[in-house]
């Protein structure tokens, strides 16, 4: 049997982290499409500020459902299996999209795409969980998140010479389509990975190598009663709004406050999501650094969270700003510290809980953030109807770190030993 020191020695594990690093790619070119493509839609279907909202909620919900409902899935199929049925899912979701023809259609599509892709982060995690070990993982962790910002790129340079072309139904499809080579390439890839570490020791028709299912889970109800489970759902709850914001009101923001067009829109949308490729390496890379200069795991953690927090304050004034490239550098700053702050969240699960786990933990938490954007798309959309300004929008968000890190470090207390993931084979 393998143990874990064979999977977190072997360098099989950056094809694994490389094959989440896609998956994140796909994950965010599929939802950044809708962002992208608002004023169009708006304009040929006649949506106002509110059906868009409502559209961006049943995602919301659907995403948070997902969270909850596959983030379990994962702790009992593995990450092989269950990963690779969510893609499935949510890609056709996402090319249902095409077929839509009205507020009503959207939402139901959009619930699935949500649904679908609220499997993404607790496969994601659960992975990382068992093939690195504590000094990497946020380091995997910032890089496969950083696939996200790239498909937040690849869509802004895709879409807009997709819908000028063929129409925007066919930039669903296309988007859609990718999930299909990204399953093939996993279905592919995690074998290889098993099967170079397990040296031969793997059957070639095992479904998944992930020993510590068979260990003890702790049901839903279990899992609420811990603090520490509460002090990451809260911090998600009230950061990943802000995300949210990001990925589907800043091609707005920039169309309504600069005038930019559908063609304008690509190079902006690429400085900030390469800025937060950058802020979602260095977060993980910092408290990994910090770890190896001898620091204690959380604390390590909890000082690249303040780092972050404190670089998303100067948001407030992008609104203001004197020129469309200062707006630009603003948000993108605020964007690559909250991806820097999401890696070692995300991360700090690993560290707290035992990896049979880890899946249901941050589905719990994925839940939490989804219910916050949920409330975030409401008020974004009221606030921009009423005022038709992004000033007090984002205003909230340059102080939701401070705050959310201050709220979780008060939650955790002296509750926040770390718990060394069950070692397979050990």
């Amino acid at each position: 049997m393998m143990g874990s020191h064979d999977r977190h020695t072997s360098n099989a594990r950056w094809i694994i982290c490389g094959l989440l690093f896609l998956a994140a790619t796909v994950n965010y070119a599929d939802r950044q499409v809708i962002g992208i493509l608002k004023p169009t839609l708006q304009s040929q279907l006649n949506w106002n500020e509110l059906d868009y909202a409502h559209i961006i909620l049943q995602f919301q919900f659907a995403y948070a459902l997902g969270y909850l409902l596959v983030g379990r899935l994962m702790d009992r199929t593995g990450s092989y299996r269950g990963f690779s049925l969510a893609v499935v899912f949510w890609s056709l979701a996402e090319m249902a999209h095409a077929f839509a023809r009205s507020v009503t259609g959207f939402g139901i599509a959009r619930s699935a795409l949500g649904l679908g892709e609220g499997g993404s982060f607790p496969a994601s995690m659960k992975t990382v969980a068992e093939w690195f070990p504590e000094n990497e993982r946020a380091l995997a962790t910032g890089i496969f998140n950083a696939g996200t910002n790239i498909g937040a790129v690849v869509a802004p340079l895709t879409v807009p010479w997709i819908t000028l072309r063929y129409g925007w139904r066919w930039a669903f499809l296309a988007t859609g389509a990718l999930g299909f080579v990204w399953v093939a390439l996993w279905l592919i890839g995690y074998r290889l990975a098993e099967k170079s570490v397990s040296r031969g020791g793997l059957p070639v028709g095992a479904p998944d190598f992930n020993p510590p299912e068979s260990a003890h889970r702790a049901s839903w109800a279990h899992l609420l009663t811990r603090r520490k489970v509460w002090a990451i759902a809260i911090a998600k709850f009230l950061t990943d709004p802000v995300w949210f914001l990001y990925l589907f009101w800043i091609p707005d923001f920039l169309n309504k406050t600069r005038g930019l067009g559908l063609l304008n829109l690509g190079l902006p949308l690429v400085v900030i999501y390469l800025a937060s490729d950058v802020g979602s390496v260095a977060g993980g890379w910092l408290s990994g650094a910090l770890i190896r200069r001898g620091w204690a795991v959380l604390s390590a953690r909890k000082t690249a969270m303040f780092v972050c927090a404190c670089g998303v304050l100067p948001i407030m004034f992008a609104v203001r700003a004197a020129s469309l490239w200062l707006a630009v550098g603003l948000v993108g700053l605020a964007a690559a510290c909250h991806q820097g702050w999401s890696a070692n969240v995300y991360t700090l699960v690993s560290d707290l809980f035992p990896s049979q786990e880890v899946g249901s933990v941050v589905g719990i938490a994925g839940m939490a953030g989804s219910a916050g954007s949920m409330l975030i798309a409401e008020v974004v959309g009221l606030i921009l109807q009423s005022t038709h300004s992004y000033y007090s929008i984002f205003a909230m968000a340059s102080g939701a770190y401070l705050f959310a890190l201050g709220v979780m470090l008060w939650i955790l207390g002296k509750d926040d030993r770390p718990v060394n993931s069950v070692a397979p084979g050990n």
